[in-house]
């Protein structure tokens, strides 16, 4: 698959909030940067650590994310996005880096 393929279907896992599929779609030693807390948010690093970081966006039943555009650059996606819970939205945009047909990186910043 191309870059772009493996973030749309890691996008669609994550629409499903199916964790387990979304992290079959990253790397052993993907890093994921979070958007908080400000000003630089956390690093976490390999799939054990992304999960922790990811279970509580998976568990709550309310939260949407939706993709305002996409392009791609050799391995890198760039995603912009709207992401949504019960009583409030965020906007802002990921910077991926896939490797081996997985995602590698998940650099997140928001709109603050």
């Amino acid at each position: 698959m191309d870059a772009l393929a493996v973030v749309e279907s890691f996008g669609a896992a994550w629409a499903e909030h199916d964790l387990e599929a979304t992290l079959a779609l990253v790397s052993d030693d993907c890093v994921f940067d979070s958007t908080g807390p400000a000003p630089d948010g956390i690093r976490h690093v390999g799939r054990d650590a992304v999960r922790c970081a990811w279970q509580p966006i998976f568990d709550d039943s309310n939260a949407r994310f939706e993709p305002e555009e996409t392009f791609c650059a050799g391995d890198r996606v760039v995603q912009l996005w709207r992401y949504t819970w019960a009583d409030g939205h965020v906007r802002g945009v990921d910077v991926f880096r896939v490797r081996d047909d997985k995602v590698a990186e998940k650099l997140s910043y928001v709109k603050g």
